[in-house]
C-alpha cells in the first residue's frame, strides 16, 4: 500500500525510457526477493532508480542501506521526499549518476533498467545495467521485455553468470509520450534473478 503513493516520473523522457514500475509489480518483486533472503538485513542498490519505488520498497522491506542511482534529477527530487514521507530516509541515499559511472557494492541490486526500444543509442541499454549490477552485487533482479528471453541466456552466459529464478508480469505501459497510439498497451516482462557463477 505503501508503494501506490509513490509518483510516477514528473517529467517523463522518451529518449530515458522513463516508465514508472506499477506498485503492485514492484512489492511483488521486492516481496520474493525478501523470501529469497536477498534484502532483510542487506545492502541493496537500485540502478536507474527514478522515483524510488523499487529502492523505497527494499527500504520498507528491512535493508539497512539503499541507494539509488539516476541521471534525471527531477526523479530523484521525488524519490528523496518520499523516502522523508515513509521515514526511511536514514536508510537511504539518492545519487545522480550515469549507471558507467557508478562505484560501490551491494548483496543485492534491484533495477528496472531501460529495455533498449525505443532509441538507437539505448539500444544496448540492458546490457550496460546488467554488466554494472553484475559488478556491483553477487545477487541481481533485473526487468526486461519477454521476447528477449534468448539474449539474455546468451548474454549472461557470456558474463558468467546465471538465471536461478523468472518472474514473468504484464506491464501496462500508459500513453505518456507522443508517439504513443493506444491509452494503455501492455507488454510481457520477465524480471530475471541471477547470480554470479563462481
Amino acid at each position: 500500500m505503501a508503494l501506490q503513493h509513490i509518483p510516477p516520473h514528473p517529467h517523463p523522457d522518451p529518449n530515458l525510457e522513463q516508465y514508472h514500475t506499477p506498485p503492485i509489480i514492484a512489492a511483488d518483486v521486492i516481496w520474493n526477493a525478501n523470501a529469497y533472503g536477498d534484502i532483510q538485513d542487506l545492502k541493496v542498490v537500485d540502478l536507474g532508480c527514478g522515483t524510488g519505488i523499487l529502492a523505497l520498497g527494499a527500504a520498507l522491506m528491512g535493508a539497512v542501506e539503499v541507494i539509488g542511482m539516476d541521471v534525471d534529477g527531477d526523479a530523484l527530487q521525488v524519490a528523496n521526499s518520499e523516502a522523508h514521507q515513509l521515514e526511511v530516509q536514514d536508510k537511504c541515499t539518492f545519487l545522480k549518476q550515469d549507471v558507467r559511472e557508478f562505484q560501490g557494492e551491494a548483496d543485492t541490486v534491484i533495477q528496472n533498467p531501460p529495455f533498449g526500444a525505443q532509441k538507437a543509442h539505448q539500444k544496448d541499454a540492458d546490457r550496460r545495467f546488467i554488466e554494472k549490477a553484475l559488478e556491483v552485487a553477487p545477487v541481481v533482479y533485473s526487468f526486461h521485455l519477454a521476447k528477449t528471453m534468448d539474449f539474455l541466456e546468451l548474454m549472461l552466459k557470456a558474463l558468467n553468470a546465471s538465471i536461478t529464478h523468472t518472474f514473468h508480469y504484464q506491464f501496462p505501459l500508459p500513453r505518456i509520450y507522443h508517439f504513443h497510439q493506444d491509452e494503455k498497451r501492455e507488454v510481457e516482462v520477465v524480471v530475471l534473478r541471477m547470480e554470479k557463477m563462481e
